[in-house]
């Protein structure tokens, strides 16, 4: 897509998924919070199918928020699968990814521009903080 003609979403969404690091993971809708649109997870799968080739996006570090590839076998789901392996992600049954051990945090200062991203973020660490049944944060 040109850039002219990019919505402020979509080119903010384009920023957010190259600063996805190599051996990292993000969910679709992170990326969409991070991008300033919490509910537009579809969206980010929109911009990957219509634009990572030309716009050289890593869309494998992009998956569900199960923390599963959501792409079926024979659509991509290896190609995906065989990207991430190459990275050192450990993919486990069934297109499983720990995101505990290979999800992307951002930093706050990459996400401070919007009130989704901040919201993502704050969430995310309230999550990781509160004690779980095995009295260990985050688990």
């Amino acid at each position: 897509m040109d850039g002219r003609r990019e919505t402020p979403f979509t080119r903010q969404a384009k920023e957010v998924l190259r600063r996805i690091p190599r051996g990292r993971v993000a969910t679709y809708g992170q990326i969409a919070a991070l991008a300033g649109r919490e509910r537009a997870a579809r969206g980010i799968a929109w911009i990957l199918h219509s634009s990572s080739e030309a716009a050289r996006l890593p869309w494998h570090r992009v998956i569900g928020g199960g923390g599963r590839i959501s792409l079926p076998r024979g659509r991509g789901r290896e190609e995906q699968e065989r990207r991430l392996l190459a990275e050192g992600v450990v993919v486990g049954r069934g297109g499983r990814v720990d995101m505990k051990r290979f999800g992307w945090e951002p930093s706050e200062g990459a996400a401070a521009r919007s009130r989704a991203a901040r919201e993502f973020l704050r969430e995310l660490t309230e999550r990781r903080l509160r004690p779980s049944k095995g009295g260990r944060p985050g688990t």
